[in-house]
């Protein structure tokens, strides 16, 4: 298949492996309960994978993306720092331009909206890619259930009208209620999904080094080959690194209707990863109206990889 792109936006070393684990619960976009997701968005990912977060983060100029609350001329205002374990909550926030203090409220689309957010346990073993509303104001919103008490990092992801490259920033969000810590996850490279759906990832990653990942989407054991557009590509990408919740977001660097990218089964990445550990990613993709996520655990270095072992349980949006 012709796609790829280059996970280049770690910069630091690699912190240990995951700690406790927190769950989310379902919504749009969501690691939990399937939920219809029939949008299309007509925008195309740009060629090659690449922005300037990613590119700013592999020359090593930039702390790598999410784990700074302002950076790059822009804060985050969470107004919502802690929800309630299984009630319905709406986040929201404000993107603040620094010095003046004022709310932004002119962005660039990028994929088909003009903000990503991302939700994700501290111990990486849930995750949720949701899309808010933004009022003239410049507040944006969006719902959610969190039904496991714990520790989040909410993560935002945008460009500002006129600048030349993406920014993204975090925040700590704290869900209140019983918490029960389970083990840490080991590596895996297969996710069976909610609705008879399996991803197998293969290939290892060497640090410093380009390698290729392969990730095949089957069901009930046959190779899905109509795989449907989600914000404009086949597959989408959100890599987080174990301990500090670095963060990037990346796209295929093929594209629907580019004569040369099959719908499936396969999506393949050409991924760099800066240096040894453990990395949580997270692979979405649509199939008939759907969007479903499929998790790995991958261990880069020290001989390292996906181990190839009893798929592990990711589920649709």
């Amino acid at each position: 298949m012709n796609t790829g792109l280059k996970i280049t936006a770690f910069a630091a070393a690699v912190a240990a492996a995951f700690g406790t684990t927190y769950a989310v619960g379902a919504s749009v976009d969501t690691v939990g309960k399937p939920v219809a997701h029939s949008e299309d968005h007509g925008e195309k990912p740009p060629k090659g994978g690449k922005d300037g977060a990613n590119e700013r983060g592999a020359r090593g100029d930039h702390t790598p993306g999410g784990l700074q609350i302002a950076a790059d001329g822009y804060a985050l205002d969470l107004r919502t720092p802690r929800a309630e374990a299984g009630d319905r909550t709406d986040l929201r926030f404000r993107i603040l331009k620094s010095g003046s203090g004022r709310a932004v409220t002119g962005y660039a689309r990028d994929h088909g909206k003009e903000l990503h957010l991302i939700v994700a346990s501290r111990d990486l073993t849930t995750y949720r890619h949701l899309h808010p509303t933004r009022s003239a104001d410049g507040t944006w919103s969006v719902p959610a259930t969190l039904p496991e008490a714990g520790d989040y990092r909410v993560f935002a992801d945008f460009r500002p009208a006129r600048a030349k490259e993406k920014v993204t920033l975090g925040a700590d969000l704290a869900v209140t209620g019983a918490y029960a810590p389970a083990p840490p996850l080991a590596p895996s490279a297969a996710a069976k999904v909610a609705g008879g759906y399996e991803v197998r990832l293969d290939g290892a990653l060497t640090p410093g080094e380009p390698g290729e990942l392969t990730l095949r989407v089957t069901r009930r054991g046959k190779p899905v080959t109509d795989l449907q557009p989600y914000l404009g590509a086949y597959g989408h990408l959100v890599a987080l690194r174990s301990g500090d919740l670095a963060y990037l977001h990346v796209h295929p660097n093929g594209e629907p209707g580019d004569a040369g990218t099959e719908p499936g089964p396969e999506v393949s990445f050409t991924a760099t990863a800066p240096s040894a550990g453990t990395y949580r990613l997270f692979l979405d993709f649509r199939h008939e109206g759907k969007v479903r996520t499929a998790a790995f655990t991958l261990q880069v270095g020290e001989g390292g990889g996906a181990a190839h072992e009893t798929p592990t349980e990711s589920h649709g949006h």
